[in-house]
């Protein structure tokens, strides 16, 4: 086994207290994993740089994997007390718009990086005492707060291999070689890649809950068949010096050879060769994690799937062969015809992955598998797959934000690990995907193939739940009611003294954000919910909306909604989308002149500390609008926190808005009450219509 990562611990066993410790020693194992990672960092001040413009300063990752475990833990009701609640704010992760150079400016006033240990710190003696004392019983299923750990767990192991990424693109001076992370020292010319024969096949994907013996992301749960011809693989991964020729044949310049896509990259970022290749006194040097080194011409080249796509075309342009990435199906069947196990009956030792044998990749023909090289490990595989989800698959209510914002036809499965690849990224069926001009320690092999691919033109909203609140929202009125989201924006706008910049707070999928835009300068939507608020930002960034309306049993009508026939087309710039929770907004969400709470306040899992603070994230005059039918749920919130629908200790019956009169009442004034109606649309025949009451508070 490797010096320094273990194995997924299985979820079944005989033994209770056994399976805790195989959990504890994995979690701590995970901890000090990615604490070696920043290890590599030259010192302390390096944490405040920024890889690249795009991404955080490195301090945020150290603390997000820890702050991970609280926000999970607390939104499942594993715990019911932070740790730290400003960490856990300005750690956890906004939803970003869905393009390569749209990030939250850099905020100041990070922590310093010696409190942000003692928070971890703090967070590994939680865990590790939670483990210990949790219910449990075997197998551990998706209902368990076990499962929530593991997921915590392989959330980390995730960021040990992208935080390497980041660091191998820091300045070389600011990082250092640790003995943890030895490179390997082998290299010589680049094997002539050929193809090899793969057998069609029946390929079935996904894996069954009740049978699956690993933790798994909710992507991989679900099932998918196709029956696909034969095909040819490249031997190897396509190496340095075989891409070398591509870069010296002008590769880079000749447009003609990237897609649309590629172009735009190539316009804003003005590369000229792979991202660990640098060009010093005429000739290309390759950059490790902390060191320069001579070109190794046969390790596999890292590139992003816009730059693999190119040099498919350019070696079809030489050849008259039609070379391709492989689909997801087919990276299946080489897979299977080579013959790999499945963790844990897959041994490291096989291929360089897990850190098992470098901390780097190695040669493209060192990994043999039954005639294709590097099945598994080394490097990464781009896929010409989208990633999209399985049939019968379903979000994990923990952590909807993981799978749901990829499936947009934007994102490309990566295939196949690499040498930092541990835990569930090594598995059979993990499934991980990424905008396809991002770098990570990723490579490609080609193709040639007569499979079709399924054409998907618009990808239409099939989540029964969110499909709902898009009919809600961007659907037909019903029974003469006015459309909610639209008369909740003009009442607020009314109301409203100032119109520089307000937030709709529990947006859901974004209609009154966008109406708000109409008398707003600047609006902000958050949603504690991804798959919510994704429409929204989809409806931005694509400008449209399709969803499915159930109509009767399984029967349901495809809806599409564009921006233009909303009326939209000059507001999308006013407008952004967040994910986020409302007891716990990051800093930067402030200065507004209109906070909107729409039907939020009774689904707060502490509306009483949202009351308390919510004055100070408005200006002078601001206006706070809340609606709800105050349909308080113990699922929700517990009842010690609610404000109304229950009676005192001396018997008497406590309603909601004399509750928001005594909380509010020091710092806002009650300028406005008025009940308004809404319908949401379950079926064809069956709706729900319930009355929310509006109230309108002007700050003092």
């Amino acid at each position: 086994m490797s010096k320094l990562s273990r194995y997924s611990p299985l979820l079944y066993g005989d033994s209770i207290e056994t399976k805790r410790q195989e959990i504890k020693e994995y979690f701590h194992n995970t901890f000090d994993l990615f604490e070696k990672v920043f290890e590599v960092l030259k010192d302390d001040d390096v944490f405040y740089k920024k890889s690249e413009i795009t991404r955080h300063p490195m301090i945020f990752y150290f603390g997000h994997t820890a702050t991970f475990y609280i926000n999970k833990l607390m939104a499942m009701k594993v715990i019911s007390q932070r740790i730290n609640p400003s960490y856990e704010s300005i750690f956890a992760v906004g939803v970003d718009e869905m393009s390569w150079d749209d990030m939250e400016n850099a905020r100041s006033n990070w922590p310093e990086v010696t409190d942000v240990r003692a928070y971890r710190n703090r967070v590994r003696e939680l865990v590790d005492e939670l483990i210990t004392t949790i219910p449990l019983s075997l197998p551990i299923t998706q209902k368990s707060a076990m499962w929530i750990i593991l997921m915590g767990i392989e959330h980390e192991r995730i960021h040990i291999e992208t935080s390497l990424v980041l660091h191998r693109q820091m300045p070389i001076e600011l990082v250092k070689e640790t003995v943890d992370f030895p490179i390997c020292t082998k290299s010589s010319k680049a094997p002539m890649n050929e193809l090899v024969e793969i057998k069609g096949c029946d390929i079935h994907l996904g894996v069954e809950k009740p049978s699956h013996a690993l933790y798994g992301w909710d992507n991989e749960y679900g099932a998918f068949n196709q029956d696909i011809p034969d095909f040819k693989a490249s031997k190897y991964l396509v190496s340095n010096g075989e891409f070398m020729e591509f870069v010296l044949d002008g590769g880079y310049e000749n447009k003609e050879l990237w897609s649309d896509e590629g172009k735009e990259f190539l316009e804003l970022t003005g590369v000229k060769h792979p991202p660990f290749w640098i060009f010093k006194d005429g000739v290309y040097k390759y950059r490790t994690l902390a060191l320069e080194i001579e070109m190794p011409d046969d390790w596999p080249v890292e590139v992003n799937a816009l730059e693999a796509e190119a040099f498919c075309r350019y070696k079809e342009n030489k050849s008259g062969v039609s070379y391709t990435l492989p689909s997801e199906v087919e990276y299946r069947a080489i897979y299977n015809q080579a013959q790999i196990k499945d963790i844990p009956d897959f041994h490291e030792s096989r291929a360089n992955l897990d850190f098992y044998h470098y901390a780097s990749s190695c040669p493209v023909n060192e990994f043999d598998f039954h005639g294709i090289y590097d099945v598994v490990g080394n490097v990464w595989q781009w896929s010409r797959t989208p990633i999209r989800p399985f049939d019968g698959f379903k979000v994990h209510e923990a952590y909807d934000d993981f799978s749901v914002p990829t499936f947009d036809e934007k994102h490309a499965l990566i295939l196949g690990s690499s040498w930092a690849s541990s835990g569930n990224l090594i598995t059979k069926h993990s499934r991980y995907a990424f905008r396809r001009h991002f770098y990570q320690n990723a490579g490609f092999r080609y193709v040639v193939t007569n499979t079709k691919d399924e054409e998907v033109a618009d990808i239409y909203e099939s989540d029964e739940l969110v499909s709902q609140y898009c009919e809600f929202q961007y659907g037909d009125t019903h029974f003469g009611v006015e459309n909610f989201a639209k008369s909740t924006a003009a009442i607020a706008s009314k109301y409203a003294i100032n119109r520089g910049k307000a937030l709709d707070l529990g947006c859901a999928t974004g209609r009154a954000t966008f109406e708000l835009a109409k008398t707003f300068d600047e609006v902000e939507g958050i949603d504690f919910s991804v798959r919510f608020v994704q429409v929204g930002a989809k409806l931005k960034s694509d400008s449209y909306v399709a969803f499915s309306t159930l109509e009767e049993g399984s029967l349901a009508t495809n809806k599409k909604v564009t921006i233009s026939e909303l009326g939209y087309d000059s507001l999308k710039e006013k407008v952004s989308f967040w994910q986020g929770d409302a007891c716990n907004l990051k800093p930067n969400f402030t200065s507004y002149d209109l906070i909107m709470a729409t039907n939020l306040i009774d689904r707060l899992y502490n509306p009483r500390l949202f009351l308390d603070t919510i004055d100070e994230r408005l200006n002078k005059d601001g206006i706070l609008m809340i609606t709800s039918p105050y349909t308080w749920q113990e699922s929700s919130t517990k009842k010690e926190f609610w404000l109304g629908g229950f009676s005192d200790e001396s018997g008497k019956e406590v309603k909601t808005i004399e509750s928001l009169q005594t909380v509010l009442g020091d710092k806002f004034e009650l300028i406005h009450r008025e009940d308004l109606e809404f319908v949401i649309k379950e079926t064809a025949r069956k709706y729900q219509h319930t009355i929310s009451e509006v109230s309108i508070w002007k700050k003092k």
